[in-house]
């Protein structure tokens, strides 16, 4: 009898991170492993024995129906840096003594760089120490910086809410400037990585504009060129709207958003908290111009529109969770499942897997030949990329005019 499974959900979530729950859960139900456990709160919660057994929870394909469109973590996650074994050997006995005091032979972890070193710490371990249990990553971000994959389960949907959102920006700003024009600045995610906020680019159509300017990490940002810039446009224009990556960075080194604030929140990995980006920039246009501005920062909601995900984006979410589960099962570890596209109009894909060592702790940016206008816009290259993983819906369930989520606790309607 095979022994059992535990999945875990790191970093920060997305709108589809439980359909490759579910995905797991469904290729574990076929393969007939006998237990399905959850680490609530990723490999933190493990190390407290914090379990969670599944089947009281997920019972039937309804259950896993309602799971796929359900924002957020299920299990919950956690920002958790695993240390070397070098640093700390003792916190992995106690990793190997919880797997086999629950007879847990498949590890799965569904998350991004920073979740695929601890499968690489792992597995690694696990070889060099003659243990039988399976490591497998499942990627998840909404970021698209994970290497080697064309594409991460999680940012389809958060292009999808990123074009939708500034689609509807961009035509209320253009509801007014009769007098003056009015300019709108859009803060997206991204620290390193200017994938999502060149995904605002997809909201120009034949009945939209789109962003007047696009801004991304990759390249050094000068405020001063920024203001110009802001003054021609305003000079010509009722309506300016423009879209901005959190992690802006100056020339030199500095976040933009440090210019007005100073955050000294770092997480277990080294990552400074970002945020007001956009509500600086658009103070200095004011300040310097006379324009009325306005700063919008999207935040967490770009992550957690379930009711908004791209049905490709869910259904590449549950196959990456399924494969990475059966690869396991069949006797594969220390590997990330991976998407290839080999045609993108039709669309057209398949799944591969890679070593996790070419893997974990890369970071893939947008390919400066996409950045154009002087880094002020994106390529038609990068719509052609895009514009695939945003495609079809998939409907929540509603009661009461709100959508439904599966929830690990009830709660008392009062």
């Amino acid at each position: 009898m095979k022994g059992n499974v535990i999945v875990g959900q790191s970093g920060g979530p997305t709108a589809v991170i439980n359909a490759s729950l579910a995905g797991i859960i469904k290729a574990s139900r076929k393969a007939k492993i006998p237990k399905i456990y959850g680490m609530h709160y990723g490999i933190e919660g493990f190390l407290n024995e914090d379990l969670i057994d599944l089947d009281d929870y997920i019972t039937c394909d309804s259950d896993l129906s309602l799971l796929k469109r359900t924002p957020a973590s299920f299990l919950g996650s956690c920002r958790y840096k695993l240390p070397s074994a070098d640093e700390n050997e003792a916190i992995y006995e106690k990793i190997f003594a919880i797997l086999e005091k629950y007879n847990i032979e498949y590890f799965l972890y569904i998350g991004g760089n920073d979740s695929m070193d601890t499968i690489q710490s792992l597995s690694d371990y696990a070889i060099a120490n003659g243990k039988t249990q399976k490591f497998m990553g499942v990627p998840k971000t909404i970021d698209n910086d994970l290497p080697l994959t064309d594409h991460t389960p999680g940012y389809g949907s958060a292009a999808k809410y990123i074009a939708t959102s500034m689609k509807e920006i961009i035509r209320d700003n253009e509801s007014f400037g009769a007098s003056k024009p009015t300019i709108c600045i859009v803060e997206i995610m991204g620290r390193h990585a200017g994938w999502l906020t060149a995904a605002s680019v997809l909201s120009k159509d034949v009945d939209c504009s789109g962003p007047d300017l696009i801004y991304l990490p990759e390249i050094p940002f000068d405020v001063d060129q920024f203001l110009e810039k802001v003054k021609e446009l305003a000079a010509v224009k009722r309506s300016v709207v423009i879209a901005v990556s959190e992690g802006l960075r100056l020339a030199d080194g500095r976040f933009v958003c440090e210019l007005s604030q100073t955050s000294e929140y770092v997480d277990a990995f080294g990552h400074r908290q970002l945020s007001g980006c956009a509500s600086y920039l658009a103070g200095k246009v004011t300040s310097t111009t006379g324009l009325k501005s306005r700063p919008i920062e999207f935040s967490t909601l770009q992550r957690c529109a379930t009711h908004m995900a791209s049905r490709v984006d869910v259904d590449e979410a549950y196959e990456v969770g399924f494969i990475a589960a059966k690869a396991a099962f069949e006797g594969n570890t220390g590997m990330m499942v991976i998407i290839e596209v080999s045609e993108r109009e039709p669309y057209l894909t398949n799944y591969n897997m890679y070593d996790i060592h070419e893997i974990a702790n890369v970071e893939r940016k947008v390919p400066l030949h996409w950045i154009t206008r002087n880094g002020t816009y994106v390529s038609d290259e990068f719509v052609e990329y895009a514009s695939p993983l945003i495609i079809g819906t998939i409907l929540p369930y509603y009661a009461g005019g709100l959508p439904k989520h599966l929830t690990l606790k009830r709660y008392d309607h009062k």
